[in-house]
């Protein structure tokens, strides 16, 4: 698929609603999908590796970063009932799948919302992300320093990302261009993917405390 058709706010194909059964938190769900959207037809390789490596979701409020039809914003909710799951997107179609598919598992912690949408004053707890990195370098950075520096004190975000598309340059790049409170690390390596770890540095009289 043509990258910019699921990174476009409106793709211009029809929106044609299918059954989609996939596995969310270990259990089987009948969800939907559609076409125009990132991985219309299940779990991708990426995202399912981020699923199988990172710790379960801690914390009170969540972020995805591109939550297509909602696979890591499910998961999330699904993981941390009383958690606020906040799942952001671009593509309108895929805000829509997403917001459908946490209301087919009954997850009312899921807010699926354009980023301009999101208040600007909160902070996250965890963030989970198979960032888009076909839409070019500066997009792709730009997009991550949005995002990444509003991790609570003591938060965390995991990443995934190709090694041949250059997981080990945008660690670097990361841990450049990042507050003094900030440790960038590669937790795995998992196939052809690392998944790499962004950790904010809890204050220290919070960590006695």
């Amino acid at each position: 698929m043509d990258s910019q058709h699921y990174f476009s706010a409106a793709p211009s194909g029809p929106d044609k609603r299918r059954p989609l059964r996939v596995p969310i938190a270990g259990q089987e769900r009948d969800l939907v999908t559609s076409g125009g959207i990132f991985s219309p037809d299940g779990i991708d390789k990426g995202t399912a590796i981020l699923l199988s490596e990172v710790p379960p979701v801690s914390g009170s409020t969540l972020l995805d970063i591109g939550s297509g039809w909602g696979p890591l914003a499910l998961t999330m909710a699904v993981q941390a009932p009383h958690a606020r799951v906040i799942a952001i997107d671009v593509n309108e179609r895929s805000l829509e799948l997403t917001r459908e598919n946490a209301r087919r598992l009954e997850l009312g912690n899921v807010a699926a919302m354009l980023p301009d949408d999101v208040n600007p004053e909160i902070a996250f707890d965890t963030i989970w992300s198979n960032p888009p990195i076909r839409i070019g370098k500066e997009a792709l950075h730009e997009l991550l320093l949005r995002w990444l520096p509003r991790l609570a004190p003591g938060g965390s975000a995991w990443l995934v990302v190709q090694k041949n598309l250059g997981a080990d340059s945008l660690q670097r790049w990361l841990a450049a261009q990042l507050p003094p409170d900030y440790d960038v690390d590669r937790s795995t390596t998992s196939k052809s993917f690392r998944i790499l770890r962004v950790e904010r540095t809890a204050p220290e009289n919070a960590r006695k405390a």
